[in-house]
């Protein structure tokens, strides 16, 4: 079931850079194409076969776990100026790029890149799996960098949800409000994997489904908001003229 969860994604991730390409080409909305994209390689990067082949080409010592922590950034970053500029909401995107924002992304990238260096990280292990059996202190530097990777995801989403939200009770047309409730269901997923320590083992494809599932709600939704915007012919779809900001 996950196997075809995580090929599902990687799919629907696909089809959706691809369908981008014309317009990135012609110079319009690329973050979007960079958003499918980037998503596209961190799905492939998660995948065992996909992930041990490319990380052997980069040697054997897990850089393709790192490559996927910053992939995930990139991709959370460019939805959260996306989002944020398309429904018009300044403050959050404020929030995202301004001082706090490149602070928070700059340290928390920090806190991985070292981590990961402080760790025993030979021998290709998708997930890092192999690499937390190998002594106690091994096991916790494996916890803390997983935690560090989650923490840039669920500041981003935690920083969009309100307007998200905002946008699910408006009256915007109806696509627009199904796009922003995925959005608002993609960036609850993530936030719960803060949580994810906690979870038993017995939990652990349940881990799967929640990343997944966030990826998901995210393509769809953005996709659902390219639709509406090319049925509806608005320049973006918290225009002005439709929310009375």
């Amino acid at each position: 079931m996950i196997e075809i969860l995580q090929w599902s994604t990687l799919t629907v991730c696909g089809l959706a850079a691809i369908t981008r390409v014309p317009s990135a080409l012609r110079g319009k909305n690329r973050t979007v194409f960079y958003i499918f994209a980037l998503m596209t390689l961190a799905t492939l990067l998660s995948i065992r076969a996909p992930y041990f082949a490319i990380d052997q080409a980069l040697g054997g010592v897990n850089v393709a776990n790192l490559l996927l922590r910053f992939v995930i950034f990139a991709a959370i970053f460019f939805v959260g100026i996306r989002v944020t500029r398309g429904f018009g909401a300044d403050s959050a995107y404020r929030l995202l790029t301004g001082r706090i924002g490149m602070a928070i992304l700059g340290l928390i990238s920090l806190a991985v890149l070292v981590l990961f260096l402080m760790m025993d990280t030979a021998g290709s292990s998708a997930g890092l799996v192999a690499m937390s059996d190998r002594s106690d202190r091994n096991g916790l530097l494996v916890e803390y960098y997983g935690a560090a990777g989650r923490a840039y995801p669920a500041y981003v989403s935690l920083v969009l949800l309100p307007a998200m939200v905002r946008a699910c009770r408006s009256n915007l047309p109806a696509l627009i409000r199904v796009a922003a409730l995925l959005l608002v269901l993609g960036s609850v997923a993530i936030g719960v994997s803060l949580l994810f320590p906690v979870f038993p083992p017995a939990l652990g494809s349940v881990e799967f489904v929640i990343n997944y599932t966030a990826v998901l709600c995210f393509v769809i939704g953005l996709a659902l908001i390219w639709v509406a915007k090319l049925r509806s012919g608005l320049n973006a779809p918290g225009k002005k003229t439709s929310t009375g900001k």
